[in-house]
This record gives structure tokens, C-alpha cells and sequence, in this order.
């Protein structure tokens, strides 16, 4: 059952979405950018503690909370730890405000036809049901679009809204995330490909069903922007897709309706070895500056 004072916060916010979802293939890159070079941890267990201990110094600090921020993508053992005693999506919304997603696909398949389906879901049901007893509102499943191949595009998007359809009988709202490669020879033919197969699914949704998108900041500006006023779509968040915060926050700035999601972006500059007093200030700076570039 979705939260009303959530549903109103997403709907209607004004702020950003951190993305804070790395799970095992990306992770090592994450702490390595942290600081943390993979020689001081032995095995998953120790690099999952090393990463949630990152994850709670960045919400935990002063400078995140709900005013600037919406929502929070994480990853499933981010969910089934603590924060401070308290279980991450509860701390996050009883203590910050900040609305508590969860990634739920399972890294991408192999290249096929120029795009990266993801894996098939397993256990969906089950780790919905443990989701939103945990009070998580929403979901977020990526796959990936490398050339502008129509067919295989279709294919990729038939996928996402199949799990969407899922994730919304189970009471909770999708992110939608088929990402074009910032590097594509072809990001333009691919966009141009993308979004009539998106707007012809939001066409065969319900009436009364509702879902999110992350996509790619566009090669035009504005391209995105009928996606931002139709009616089944809650927000349409952009990802910064490799790009630096500064460009990353150049390029949104001149795409009115979309908000960030960023991960890279956001966590730009942050290191273990810091102390509270500079970690906080790096973090304050970096969410002021995405913030204004998700509110021009």
C-alpha cells in the first residue's frame, strides 16, 4: 500500500534522487573511488561491510536529508542492514524524510543485438513482499541500449514494463531504467528510437497505474520533456551515465522536468580518509549543486 505523504513527496518535491545502489559488480569501483583500493578487504562480506559503512556516513550526515533529496535508491543488503540501530528504509524516512527505494534486477545479460536485457528476476515476488514490509515505496531496474536497433530496443523495453506491471500489483511504484550508453556511436538514433517505444507502452498501462523513468541525459535538450507532463509518469529522473557533476549538471540544467539520480556524480570527491567536518562539506556542496540543477 503506497504512503500517501511519500506518493506526495515524489509527485510533487522539490529535490533530487541519490543513488546509492552499487551492488557486487560495481562495488569494488565504488570503494576504489572512496578510497579504498581492493587490497584492504578480503571477500564479498568484508566489501559489503566496507560499503554500507560509505553509505551510512552519507545519509547519516547532517547534509542529507529530505529537504534537497526525494528519494534514495539501495541496494538489497543496504535494506536488510541498520543504520543506527534502525532499519535503513525506516531511518531514512522516520530520520531524513527521504523517500526509500530498492534496486531489484540482477545485473544485465550479454550483448545482443547492440543492447543488455537484464537477467531474469529471481525471487521477485518474495523480495517484493520483503520490500514493502520493510516500508520501501519503489523499485529500480536498469538495462542498458548500446546501438539503435529497434527491434532489440523493443525487445529491452517489453522487458522493463513486464516487471513494472509486477512490481505495481505488488503496491509498489517502478523506476523504469532502459539507459543509452553515453559513448554510443549512435546515442542520438537510439533516443530517437526510445522514446516512442516508451510513450507506446505508458499508453497500454492502466489508467490508474503510475511509473518513473531514469534515463539518459538526452543528446537535445528537452527531448524527454512529453514524458515529464504524461499523466501515468511520476518523475523522470536522469543519470550521469559516467559523466563528471559538473557536466553532468550542465546538461541537466537545460532539461526542465527532470530531476537527478545521480551515483558517481553525487559521491564525486568524497573519501574515507576525510574528516567528518570535510566529508560533510564536500557532500553539502556537491547536493546544493545537484539540487539547483534539478530545480532549473
Amino acid at each position: 500500500m503506497t504512503n500517501p505523504d511519500q506518493l506526495k513527496k515524489i509527485a510533487t518535491g522539490a529535490g533530487f534522487f541519490a543513488a546509492l545502489d552499487q551492488s557486487g559488480g560495481s562495488t569494488p569501483q565504488a570503494l576504489e573511488l572512496y578510497g579504498i583500493g581492493r587490497q584492504s578487504y578480503s571477500g564479498d562480506g568484508e566489501m559489503f561491510d566496507l560499503v554500507h559503512q560509505m553509505r551510512t556516513r552519507i545519509i547519516a550526515s547532517p547534509s542529507f536529508d529530505g529537504d534537497m533529496v526525494l528519494g534514495t535508491i539501495l541496494f538489497e543488503q543496504t535494506m536488510d542492514r541498520s543504520i543506527d540501530g534502525v532499519p535503513s528504509a525506516q531511518y531514512l524516512w522516520q530520520r531524513k524524510q527521504v523517500v526509500p527505494f530498492l534496486k531489484i534486477d540482477q545485473g544485465l545479460a550479454p550483448t545482443a543485438d547492440g543492447v543488455r536485457c537484464m537477467k531474469p528476476i529471481r525471487g521477485l515476488e518474495a523480495l517484493l513482499g520483503r520490500a514493502a514490509a520493510e516500508g520501501i515505496f519503489g523499485t529500480k531496474m536498469r538495462s542498458l541500449i548500446q546501438l539503435a536497433d529497434q527491434s532489440a530496443i523493443a525487445a529491452l523495453l517489453d522487458q522493463q514494463f513486464d516487471y513494472a506491471r509486477q512490481v505495481l500489483k505488488a503496491g509498489l511504484v517502478p523506476i523504469i531504467e532502459p539507459e543509452v550508453d553515453i559513448a554510443s556511436p549512435v546515442k542520438l538514433e537510439a533516443e530517437t528510437l526510445l522514446l516512442p517505444g516508451i510513450i507506446a507502452r505508458l499508453e497500454e498501462l492502466s489508467p490508474s497505474d503510475q511509473v518513473m523513468l531514469k534515463l539518459s541525459l538526452p543528446s537535445l535538450a528537452g527531448y524527454y520533456g512529453e514524458l515529464t507532463r504524461h499523466p501515468r509518469v511520476l518523475r523522470v529522473l536522469a543519470l550521469s551515465g559516467g559523466y563528471s557533476r559538473a557536466e553532468a549538471n550542465r546538461l541537466l540544467a537545460a532539461n526542465p522536468g527532470m530531476i537527478a539520480s545521480f551515483s558517481r556524480a553525487l559521491l564525486e570527491g568524497l573519501r574515507a580518509q576525510q574528516s567528518d567536518a570535510e566529508f560533510n562539506r564536500i557532500l553539502d556542496r556537491s547536493i546544493t549543486s545537484i539540487y539547483a540543477a534539478s530545480m532549473a
